[in-house]
């Protein structure tokens, strides 16, 4: 009965769980958004950056070192720039993604009439940073981890039996490290040119992806701290390390 009580209890929490910007540590900002052919094209990146900067919120590009205190993934928030149609106007507005890939906050529609891009997306996305400067962001203290995220499913498991999943630490130093940028339903990972090297699929577990790499698909799993794509190749099974930083 006791058990019981507290599985309601947990239910009822998650069920009211919610999150904000102040709740993440710090940003991480992509290379290349989904509507550009190249890397920080018009300096769309640099200017995501420094609006977050000014905003307030510590900011850092994927491929970029960042400070120790960041090292968990689940604690920071990925932005995305999406760009709406619009008919002589370029529309473009914010996403804040947690580690899952879920949207923690949209920012309203910046618009611009010029004509030369770079002018124009500078403009709408200053515009559309107007909404999350009203947010005055200010880190609440509040630790958020991989096991944070709690389902239904614990509905059928006794609590004492719950584990907590932990992700590998990335070596920095390793010349093969990929980086990973949120999609809408898992990440890809680039390497330093930036090429897309593999694509991730969210599973139930934050310690493992269905993975494609080269058209063969196959698992990315968390094992003894680091990372392994896993598939079969003439029916025998592969184990192929990978070093990731998300």
């Amino acid at each position: 009965m006791k058990i019981k009580f507290l599985l309601v209890t947990l239910l009822i929490s998650v069920v009211g769980f919610s999150q904000s910007v102040n709740d993440y540590k710090a940003v991480i900002v992509p290379l290349k958004y989904d509507f550009l052919r190249t890397e920080n094209q018009y300096r769309l990146s640099t200017m995501t950056k420094s609006n977050l900067l000014k905003a307030g919120f510590p900011a850092y590009y994927t491929n970029e070192d960042v400070p120790a205190e960041y090292g968990d993934r689940c604690q920071l928030l990925y932005i995305d720039v999406k760009k709406d149609n619009g008919f002589l106007v370029t529309k473009l507005y914010l996403e804040f993604k947690d580690c899952y890939g879920k949207v923690i906050y949209t920012s309203e529609i910046g618009k611009s009439k010029e004509k030369e891009y770079e002018v124009a997306y500078k403009e709408s996305l200053d515009q559309a940073f107007l909404s999350v400067n009203k947010l005055h962001y200010k880190y609440s203290g509040k630790t958020i981890t991989g096991s944070s995220k709690v389902t239904s499913a614990v509905a059928s498991v006794p609590v004492e039996t719950v584990a907590v999943a932990t992700t590998p630490v990335a070596d920095t130093s390793d010349p093969n490290l990929l980086y990973a940028q949120p999609t809408e339903n898992g990440y890809q990972l680039i390497d330093k040119t930036p090429k897309v090297v593999m694509k991730l699929l969210k599973t139930s577990r934050p310690d493992s992806f269905i993975a494609i790499k080269d058209g063969v698909q196959g698992t990315l799993n968390a094992k003894d701290n680091q990372w392994y794509f896993e598939f079969y190749q003439n029916d025998k099974l592969v184990s192929e390390k990978i070093s990731v930083k998300f």
